[in-house]
C-alpha cells in the first residue's frame, strides 16, 4: 500500500495543481507541495526535534500552510493534532493535556487560548504565519533533499478529538490505513479522476475538513480549493470560477447557497453531484438543486470510521428520500439488536461496521475503545433500518430516541414531517420528562413565515404522524444552534431553558 502520496504525484504530474487558497487565489503545484513537505519536515525535525510517534497540535483556520504542515509531519511519522479553536481555553487545556503535544503550531491571533498554560501543556510553540513562523522558515529553506518517508499502515496519522456531548471529549485515533481505505471507498463510489476539483469549507478540526474529500482528492491527484469559513456566495462564485466537478455540504449550508441570490446565474454545470451528509436532506430542497442540475448524493460517516461510509446513488435521491443508500466497497454494515444480533428488513437496531477505515481505538482511553470497538465491529451508537431493497436509513442516536408512554420515538422521522410544512425552515425534536406519559416530544422550529401557529403544526403532524410521536411543546426561534459542520447541536436545545410557543 503506497502511503506517499505527494511523491507520487510529484513524480506522475508534478506541475498539476495541487490546492488553491480561495480567498486569495495562492494555488501550489504537486512538485512544490512536495518540496514544502520535505522542507517543513527537516524544519519539525531539527529545530523542534519532534520524530515518529510525537504529537504535534494545530490551531489554525483553513490555510494553506497547515496542509504543509500536515504532510511535513506525515514525512517523521508524527501525529497531528487539530484543535477547534473555537473552544474555550478549559477545553483546550484538556485536548492538550490528555494528547501532550510536543509542539503547538498556532495562528498569532489565537494566542490567548495559550496564555496561562504552563510548560508542560506547551512545552513548544511556533506561529503558523507572520515573522518567525513555519511560514517564513518554509520560504528560508533552501535545501531541496528529501526526507525519508518513515510512518508504515497501522502507524496513527491524527488524532481527532470528538465533540464531548458527554464527558470530555475522546480523541479518534486515525491511521494511514484508515486514510489509505477511506480514499479508495470514495474514489470507487464518487468516480474522482485527477481531473476533478473541489472546493472545501469544513474546518480542518473535523474530519469533513480532512477526509470527506481533501485526503481522497490528493490521493488521486486532483484539484482542491480551501476556504477559511463557509460563505454561501462564494463557495458559488469559486465553484463556477474553478470549474469545480463535486460540491461537499450538510443541508443547512445546501439551503443557504440555494437561498443565495447567485445561486440561479452561477453555472454548476461542471458539478456531477453534491454530497451530502450530517442529516437527511429536506425533499424541496433535493428539488431545488435537481433542477439546478446538481443531483444530491447522501450520505454518512463518522469520525471514527471513514468518514465516508454510506452513499445514496444519485438517481434514487427522490425515489428513496431520506436513505443514506448503501456501505461503501470495503466495509461491512450490519443492523443489531441489544444483545448484537444481528435484525432483520424494516427493524431498527444500532449500526454497527466492520472494514479497514475503523479507527485504531480513543487516545488513551481502553475503556471508551472497549466500549465502542467489539470483535472488531464498531459501534456507532445510530440507530438505523434497512428496507427490503438493502438501502439504510438513519433512524435517530440511540441517545436522541425517547419512549413516550412505553413506545419508542425517533426524532428524525417526526423533524422530517415537521419540515414537510410550507411554512417550516428548519425542525428540530428533543424528548423532554412528562409526568404523564414519561417522556414527550418538544419541537423546535424556524419559520419561513412568521404567521406560524402551533396549532397549524399539529393539525399537520396529526394527519402524518401516530399520536405519541407528535410533539407535546412547539418552540419558536429565530434559528437553531448549530456546529462547525452545520449540524444542529440538540445538547444546547436540551439545555435551553424558556417556553417561546
Amino acid at each position: 500500500m503506497e502511503l506517499d502520496w505527494l511523491k507520487r504525484w510529484n513524480l506522475y504530474s508534478p506541475q498539476n495543481i495541487a490546492i488553491q487558497d480561495g480567498d486569495t487565489g495562492r494555488e501550489f503545484s504537486y512538485a512544490r507541495l512536495f518540496e514544502l513537505a520535505n522542507k517543513g519536515a527537516r524544519l519539525f525535525k531539527q529545530q523542534f526535534q519532534i520524530g515518529k510517534g510525537d504529537r504535534v497540535a494545530v490551531l489554525a483556520t483553513n490555510e494553506l500552510e497547515y496542509v504543509f504542515l500536515f504532510f511535513a509531519l506525515q514525512r517523521l511519522g508524527a501525529i497531528m493534532v487539530p484543535i477547534n479553536f473555537r473552544l474555550t481555553q478549559r477545553e483546550v487545556r484538556h485536548i492538550l493535556t490528555d494528547s501532550a503535544p510536543k509542539l503547538v503550531v498556532l495562528q498569532e491571533n489565537l494566542n490567548s487560548l495559550l496564555e496561562g498554560l504552563s510548560s508542560d501543556e506547551v512545552p513548544q510553540k511556533l506561529f503558523l504565519q507572520g515573522a518567525n513562523s513555519f511560514a517564513s522558515a518554509l520560504e528560508a529553506t533552501h535545501d531541496p533533499a528529501e526526507v525519508v518517508f518513515t510512518p508504515v499502515e497501522n502507524d496513527p496519522v491524527m488524532i481527532l478529538y470528538t465533540s464531548g456531548t458527554t464527558g470530555n471529549p475522546k480523541g479518534a485515533v486515525l491511521t494511514y490505513r484508515m486514510l489509505f481505505w477511506n480514499s479508495i471507498n470514495t474514489t470507487l463510489r464518487l468516480n474522482i479522476s485527477q481531473t476533478d476539483c473541489t472546493v472545501i469549507f469544513l474546518p480542518f478540526f473535523h474530519t469533513g475538513g480532512w477526509n470527506v474529500l481533501t485526503t481522497p482528492f490528493i490521493h488521486r491527484g486532483a484539484k482542491v480549493v480551501f476556504l477559511k469559513k463557509f460563505d454561501a456566495d462564494q463557495i458559488l462564485r469559486l465553484s463556477e470560477e474553478q470549474k469545480a466537478t463535486l460540491l461537499f455540504g450538510v443541508p443547512t449550508t445546501m439551503d443557504m447557497m440555494a437561498q443565495s441570490p447567485r445561486f440561479s446565474s452561477t453555472d454548476l454545470s461542471r458539478i456531477r453531484y453534491a454530497i451530502v451528509g450530517g442529516e437527511p436532506m429536506p425533499l424541496e430542497l433535493i428539488k431545488t438543486w435537481d433542477k439546478k442540475g446538481v443531483p444530491i448524493r447522501q450520505g454518512y460517516g463518522l469520525t471514527e470510521f471513514g468518514p465516508n461510509v454510506f452513499s445514496l446513488n444519485e438517481e434514487d435521491a427522490l425515489r428513496k428520500i431520506g436513505s443514506i443508500g448503501f456501505p461503501n466497497f470495503y466495509i461491512d454494515a450490519k443492523v443489531v439488536d441489544n444483545d448484537g444480533s444481528e435484525l432483520g428488513s424494516n427493524q431498527v437496531g444500532e449500526l454497527v461496521l466492520r472494514g479497514p477505515m475503523i479507527m485504531q481505538g480513543y487516545w488513551k482511553n481502553e475503556k471508551a475503545t472497549q466500549e465502542t470497538i467489539k470483535d472488531g465491529w464498531l459501534h456507532t451508537g445510530d440507530l438505523v433500518r434497512r428496507d427490503e431493497e438493502g438501502y439504510f436509513y438513519v433512524v435517530g442516536r440511540k441517545k436522541d430516541m425517547f419512549i413516550s408512554g412505553g413506545e419508542n420515538v425517533y426524532p428524525p422521522e417526526v423533524e422530517q414531517i415537521l419540515r414537510s410544512h410550507p411554512s417550516v425552515m428548519e425542525a428540530a425534536v428533543i424528548g423532554v420528562p412528562d409526568n404523564k406519559w414519561g417522556e414527550v416530544g418538544k419541537a423546535f422550529i424556524v419559520r419561513q413565515t412568521s404567521d406560524l401557529t402551533a396549532d397549524e403544526l399539529l393539525n399537520h403532524c396529526a394527519k402524518n404522524l401516530a399520536k405519541f410521536k407528535i410533539p407535546k411543546h412547539f418552540v419558536f426561534l429565530a434559528a437553531l444552534p448549530k456546529g462547525d459542520s452545520g449540524k444542529i447541536l440538540k445538547r444546547q436545545l436540551a439545555a435551553s431553558a424558556g417556553d417561546h410557543t
